[in-house]
């Protein structure tokens, strides 16, 4: 299982991505962040309102040199048909990763072995292939793109400004910790 900076393995899976089903490897991002977003499966009730959440901040991340990619262990055909039925999955324009095995879920510790579906997961991972940041829930809570964003900003912060954290709800333009100066007196 993947762990919090450690390198990701790659993986190769089908996606349905710009109107068509084709292959991505996690290495054709090198150099970019990524998201991997893991849900439990297409045609859903939470699913659709996450995915399109994301498809709204999709540029936001773009602009962030970010790439989101969601994972499900539907096929990338399902993956396609619910593309073309749901009007919040249209709005999708990132890929869509099909795990049908499994595998990847595994991978990354969500696969529910007795019902053969990803928990709701995501995970950024820095331009050198790094897992930065870890979020898992249980199927029936939603998650929030608006915090994942946030998460993204600081993890490029702190890569950019060695030394410096980022405190609880932090939010760009605002102050910044250095351990061992902004804690001296005030222990």
């Amino acid at each position: 299982m993947v762990t919090i900076n450690q390198p990701v393995p790659d993986f190769e899976a089908d996606a349905y991505y710009q109107d068509d089903i084709k292959k991505v490897k996690l290495s054709d991002y090198k150099g970019k962040w990524v998201m991997l977003i893991f849900y439990p499966a297409d045609f859903t009730f939470v699913c659709p309102t996450e995915l399109e959440d994301a498809a709204h901040h999709y540029e936001a991340f773009q602009k962030l040199n970010a790439e989101i990619m969601s994972v499900s262990t539907d096929t990338a055909w399902v993956h396609k048909a619910w593309h073309d039925n749901s009007a919040a999955i249209k709005k999708v324009q990132y890929p869509m990763i099909a795990d049908p095995t499994g595998n990847i879920a595994r991978q990354f510790g969500v696969y529910i072995d007795d019902e053969g579906v990803a928990l709701r997961g995501t995970f950024i991972i820095d331009p050198d292939g790094v897992l930065k940041t870890v979020e898992i829930h249980d199927n029936n809570i939603g998650r929030s793109v608006d915090e994942a964003l946030r998460k993204l900003e600081a993890a490029q912060f702190v890569r950019e400004h060695k030394g410096n954290v980022c405190p609880a709800n932090w939010q760009p333009g605002k102050d910044t910790l250095k351990p061992g100066i902004d804690l001296v007196g005030k222990i």
